[in-house]
């Protein structure tokens, strides 16, 4: 009996897609990139409580939509960065 991972394999070698690679990476490689992603997260999730804390000081709305924007600004360049340096890692740079 064939899993649905199988299966699914065989759905997309019959349209002509070639099977993901097997080889892998480094163990080493996959743990400093889990390493990455483990502090990455952690320092979103101090963005968030930090402009959480901020949302609740505004007086005015338009003091919450720029917290709001740099809020988002700041999380994508920290998100953006993690994947730079996620590539870096899985290309061997």
């Amino acid at each position: 009996m064939k899993s649905a991972y199988d299966l699914a394999l065989e759905r997309l070698e019959s349209q002509g897609i070639e099977r993901p690679r097997e080889d892998g990476l480094d163990p080493e490689i996959l743990q400093r990139v889990a390493e990455l992603r483990s502090k990455t997260e952690a320092k979103l999730a101090e963005l968030e409580i930090l402009h959480r804390d901020r949302l609740k000081r505004a007086a005015h709305q338009a003091e919450r939509e720029k917290e709001n924007e740099e809020y988002v600004r700041e999380r994508r360049r920290r998100e953006d960065k993690r994947d730079r340096d996620i590539s870096r890692l899985r290309d061997g740079a």
